[in-house]
């Protein structure tokens, strides 16, 4: 009977999920928006399809929170923080402190505690990412001004959740310090219970031992692992792998009574720069997708509506003050960036929503007795309103703002500091295509490596090539190494079928992308020009030309003739 409850419960919040994204899509709004409602569609307030088993439910999808974490990390080179340094300090690190102060401010004047006052201005003060660039792009803006200065603060946001995180124990227990133990009395392990009768600074310390522990493994263990399980070319290997890095560091830190969120991001920085990135992230989004889906959906249905019945005037107040004093403060500080009327009203009306992240905060702040169980639920149904009007604020600005404002600048403006995507992806790099990328290079023109063999890869790197471990026929990989992006796709693999599949999979997913593929014997080289690659040339066409030309040289035919009659042989 337990496995059949189960398995109901899976169908539901499978098929919930399966039903509600494409009727959102449907109405242009965003998937997230899909999961929360289809979670308040089946929650107890509604259709009754789940109840008691949330709460376990939510613990299991709290997983997905953890990946999307370790891919932000990927992401998150350390060269590429360092020149995003300015924004993303200036108005992002502006964005967060403020408006954390402001709402922390008015929860103390409002009878809190400081403790419970910092926690909810942390929670609070976070944007929606997920809502806010799927609307920026729908909507053309993410490379204008005010779009770069919204991506900055995201950004910020981003990375700030992890110190949050690790804050909450310490607030707990400053709480606990000042007689006002709001834990829930949840189970703990032995290490978690000796914890709760240490002082604060110790667990500050643990905090700090755990982050230089995944440091120095990200250096001088993961890598050489993922090298080491790569080189046996069992993809499902170094999926389980991936998950293991995931799930093992986060076992890890929760047994040491630290955020698991915090492990993972560190993780994801570490390896940011390795050959492996684009693998690890391509083998964790499927997993990281249907864990956060699970969780909206879980959110969703946690939302108590009968509090909300019972309180009308203040989740409406909350909603409402939110959006006014987050827009207000954004204003403010887009004005001090320099953004132009319309610009500051785009960073200052995309970013007043609460975030995903508000969930993850408030939740950890039930769990570890920060907050108190009615309060979390305020605010969660009050940030889940606040990212449902998200889309009809975007309509309101464009529909409504922007005319009587002027016109909107456009795209034609380069991004201040992003990273350069290569306008060139170079699938193998072995004795044919190490010339084709050498001779790229020669004229300083980026080039992007994809190749499986790990050996190979760890040298490109070492000489400063930057190259890739991977399946580069799949497409969720290329998206990854920018395929997008990039304006020329050279094909120098030694097998015809992976050529195939691999034309095949760019045709149908980047039709922009033009491709030039080496052909390795006539048959295949009419196979080539029969499915209409932009160019195509025998593998040995060059090279044996030229030698054929160099012969009729030596054999008394002048330059340029010997130069013709190669040039009409070759066409």
């Amino acid at each position: 009977m337990a496995y059949e409850s189960l398995f109901i419960s899976v169908c539901v919040y499978l098929l919930a999920a399966v039903i509600s994204v494409p009727i959102a899509k449907r109405f242009g709004l965003s998937s997230v928006l899909g999961y929360l409602v289809a979670g308040i569609v089946i929650g107890p307030f509604c259709l009754r399809l789940v109840g008691e088993e949330g709460a376990d439910v939510m613990h299991f999808a709290e997983f997905g929170v953890i990946m999307m974490l370790f891919l932000v990390g990927l992401e998150l080179k350390p060269s590429l923080l360092w020149r995003l340094r300015g924004p993303i300090l200036g108005l992002g690190g502006s964005q967060v402190v403020v408006t954390m102060a402001v709402i922390a401010g008015i929860g103390i004047a409002c009878g809190l505690t400081w403790q419970v006052a910092l926690a909810v201005g942390m929670s609070l003060a976070l944007s929606s990412t997920a809502i806010v660039l799927q609307s920026l792009q729908e909507k053309g803006l993410t490379k204008t001004s005010g779009g770069q200065g919204v991506f900055s603060v995201l950004l910020f946001q981003d990375i700030a959740v992890i110190p949050m995180l690790a804050l909450f124990p310490l607030l707990a227990t400053l709480q606990i310090t000042n007689g006002d133990d709001g834990h829930q009395g949840a189970e703990a392990g032995p290490i978690q219970d000796w914890l709760a009768h240490q002082p604060g600074w110790i667990v500050t310390l643990l905090v700090i031992g755990a982050v230089i522990m995944i440091i120095v493994a990200g250096r001088y263990i993961f890598q050489p692992v993922l090298g080491i399980v790569a080189r046996t070319h069992v993809r499902e290997v170094f999926v389980a792998l991936a998950l293991l890095l995931v799930i093992g560091i986060a076992l890890v830190m929760s047994t040491l009574g630290v955020s698991p969120a915090l492990g993972t991001f560190l993780a994801g920085v570490v390896l940011a720069d390795s050959e492996y990135r684009h693998e690890l992230e391509s083998d964790i989004e499927p997993f990281k997708g249907l864990l956060l889906g699970v969780f909206f959906i879980s959110v969703g249905a946690s939302i108590d509506f009968s509090l909300i019945a019972s309180k009308p005037v203040v989740i409406a107040g909350l909603v409402l003050g939110l959006i006014t004093i987050k827009a207000a403060i954004l204003f403010a500080l887009g004005g001090l960036g320099k953004l132009i009327l319309d610009q500051r009203m785009l960073f200052s009306l995309a970013l007043a929503q609460g975030g995903e992240f508000a969930f993850v905060l408030l939740g950890f702040g039930v769990a570890e007795g920060v907050l108190g169980t009615e309060l979390a639920q305020i605010l969660i149904a009050s940030v889940a309103l606040t990212m449902a009007l998200t889309p009809l604020i975007f309509i309101f600005e464009e529909r409504f703002l922007r005319p009587r404002i002027g016109t909107r600048e456009t795209e034609t403006r380069e991004p201040d500091a992003m990273e350069e995507d290569a306008p060139v992806i170079l699938a193998g790099f072995g004795r044919f295509g190490n010339y084709v990328g050498r001779l790229l290079r020669s004229q300083k023109i980026e080039v992007t490596v994809i190749d499986s063999d790990p050996d190979h890869i760890e040298f490109l790197r070492r000489v400063g090539i930057k190259a890739f471990y991977g399946d580069v026929c799949r497409h969720d990989l290329l998206e990854s190494a920018g395929a997008h992006e990039a304006k020329i796709l050279i094909i120098a693999l030694d097998e015809k079928e992976k050529t195939k599949t691999l034309i095949e999979t760019v045709r149908k997913h980047f039709p922009n992308l033009k491709i030039m593929a080496r052909a390795l014997t006539r048959p295949h080289l009419y196979d080539l020009m029969a499915t209409e690659v932009d160019f195509t040339i025998h593998q040995h066409a060059g090279s044996a030309a030229e030698m054929g030309e160099a012969a009729l040289r030596s054999l008394g035919f002048r330059a340029h003739q010997a130069a013709r009659v190669t040039k009409a042989f070759k066409k």
